[in-house]
């Protein structure tokens, strides 16, 4: 039987350095290469076979995953925060971390993260891209607002951004600059350029034909909409990756950090190890969902009794999480308790 070979790469924008090595962990060979898809591949058709490789997940991770499975090689990714033999490393160098993370791969202590499959990480693309269009568009309706108080205009902030109430404004405006003028036209332009946009790719993200069956099962849920349910399966990807409910709570940031020892348990602030964008979908999800549930509203209620709007939001969006991740599982819409009996 053939032995195995372990290499890490410790990747960069410009370079990848990687050191291989074998089943004693002898050093087999060491070095650089650039980070581009061509030297890639010629560099991984010379390696000794057969051969596993491991690195850390950033930004540049993707498509150097991508390009070394689809030539077949088995390929992990490390989490990078919890690579404790890198992060506490008294001295630090890329070829100090390629050993490392080879050494680690070779005892079977990579601390390995779930990727997604390429398919899906491209779909996430899009939506975290508009995202980032949505938050643009807020910017300049803030902007537009800033502009009309900074000259003393009286306007009707509901109304404001209607297109039919603002241009009716801009023609009832009397004493501002004409920069003033200028600048709102121009703002207003873009807040429409970036709302078509958005528009855009929630139209495109709903036609593919997985999604969109997925995406309607989890709108079954109470409080549920178009854009939670996107994101819920676009962060999450493959629902078998969650064992229980709490895994699902946790990655979604919606508990707290724990500290025990010596038999002493100690709770701190919600935990920074989360998926952020999946938490902040769901915080805001759960501020609504009350309206539209009256279970939600019970568990809402009962937690606002102890004094502490936070703590009743964080009850009903891991209320939501419990109901996305059995809706996801069982592939069937939302059937509430009082409706079931």
């Amino acid at each position: 039987m053939a032995s195995m070979y372990y290499v890490g790469l410790d990747v960069h924008k410009k370079t990848i350095s990687f050191c291989v090595q074998d089943e004693r962990g002898t050093i087999v060979e060491e070095g650089q290469i650039r980070a581009r898809p061509t030297t890639l591949s010629g560099w991984a058709r010379q390696l000794p076979a057969p051969w596993m490789g491991a690195m850390e997940a950033t930004l540049f991770t993707g498509w150097i995953y991508d390009h070394l499975t689809m030539q077949g090689a088995a390929v992990k990714v490390a989490h990078p925060a919890q690579v404790k033999a890198i992060i506490a490393a008294k001295k630090k160098s890329d070829r100090i971390d390629a050993r490392t993370l080879a050494n680690l791969l070779r005892c079977r202590l990579l601390p390995e993260v779930q990727l997604l499959p390429g398919e899906l990480r491209q779909l996430r693309r899009i939506l975290r891209y508009r995202t980032l269009l949505v938050s643009q568009t807020t910017r300049m309706k803030n902007k537009i607002a800033g502009l009309l108080m900074e000259s003393g205009v009286d306007y009707q902030a509901r109304r404001l951004h209607g297109k039919q109430y603002f241009h009716q404004l801009l023609q009832e405006l009397e004493g501002v600059p004409d920069s003033v003028v200028e600048l709102l036209q121009m703002s207003r332009q873009t807040v429409d350029y970036l709302s078509g946009l958005e528009q855009k790719l929630r139209r495109g993200l709903l036609t593919h034909p997985h999604l969109r069956e997925r995406v309607e099962l989890l709108q079954s849920i109470p409080g549920v909409g178009v854009i939670v349910a996107l994101t819920w399966a676009l962060e999450v990807g493959p629902i078998e990756r969650f064992a229980s409910v709490r895994q699902a709570i946790s990655y979604c940031g919606l508990c707290s950090a724990q500290r025990e020892s010596a038999g002493k348990m100690k709770r701190g602030p919600i935990s920074k190890q989360r998926n952020k964008h999946l938490q902040r979908v769901l915080v805001e999800a759960a501020k609504l969902a009350p309206r539209y549930s009256p279970h939600l509203a019970g568990i809402y209620q009962k937690e606002r009794q102890r004094g502490n709007w936070n703590r009743a939001t964080l009850a009903v969006a891991r209320r939501l999480v419990a109901y996305l991740l059995a809706v996801d599982r069982r592939q069937t819409p939302f059937v509430s308790a009082s409706s079931a009996q």
